[in-house]
């Protein structure tokens, strides 16, 4: 199994954000983590990240503890992961930004530069390189932010909301680039995200979070008709919709 969190639990000022979470994500799989607002699905990324370390609980990754490491000892574990909230270093180029997290595994600028031009040429964005990140659309923003992660050479990518915002075509566009990643390249994916129409067309199970507890667990198909999942998140609303939100 490549990432196993067991019995986890979070608490911020006695609230408690997580509690007794387990779920594993196997290797070459993509995993969807659904549920309402505050339901605690960032703050599970953020305990897998090492932003956090749980108060509660163990995490794996390929059957080594990560709870406790820092980010960056995370990172270099082979965990990559997006932000919720976009947030480029502006004053740089779309090709700096990219080297910045290129420059995590490469051993000089130049194999870094090589690394992140490859990467934004697999993304569709070579053409915007050498412009400001501050005058990027927000699918383009999205796009930086993925090829940011990818640029650290992850086993594991952690997605968190990078189709909120987007059209339907621009979400297609993403499912598909996320699609060719796991395929081609065998990356792990574990995405949090509200866009039901990404969520089924990817993942193979879902995980679903309420009140920072696991009510569903399961194929998309089964877990989507579960009706604790439709009372607390989806309603009655028919998932197969194209802007199915939730």
């Amino acid at each position: 199994m490549l990432l196993e969190i067991e019995n986890v639990g979070k608490s911020f000022k006695g609230i408690r954000a997580v509690s007794g979470a387990s779920f594993d994500v196997e290797e070459h799989a993509i995993v969807a983590m659904i549920g309402p607002n505050g339901a605690g699905k960032t703050t599970i990324f953020n305990l897998v990240a090492g932003v956090y370390a749980p108060d509660q609980g163990e995490i794996r990754f390929r059957g080594k503890r990560i709870s406790g490491l820092k980010p960056e000892q995370v990172c270099a574990a082979g965990i990559g992961r997006t932000f919720q909230i976009v947030k480029p270093f502006a004053g740089l180029s779309v090709l700096d930004n990219v080297i910045v997290g290129a420059l995590h595994r490469e051993r000089n600028v130049v194999a870094a530069r090589k690394r992140a031009l490859s990467i934004l040429e697999q993304l569709g964005m070579a053409h915007k390189a050498q412009q400001p990140a501050a005058a990027l659309t927000l699918p383009e923003r999205k796009r930086l932010e993925v090829a940011r992660a990818l640029a650290t050479r992850p086993e594991l990518l952690l997605l968190d909301e990078v189709m909120a915002g987007l059209r339907p075509t621009e979400v297609d566009g993403m499912v598909g680039l996320f699609e060719a990643l796991n395929r081609n390249e065998g990356t792990t994916i574990l995405l949090i995200e509200h866009v039901m129409r990404a969520v089924m067309a990817l993942s193979r199970r879902i995980v679903v979070l309420h009140h920072g507890e696991i009510i569903a667990r399961g194929e998309p198909a089964q877990v989507v008709k579960d009706p604790a999942v439709l009372s607390c998140y989806l309603g009655t609303e028919a998932v197969g919709g194209d802007e199915v939100q939730a």
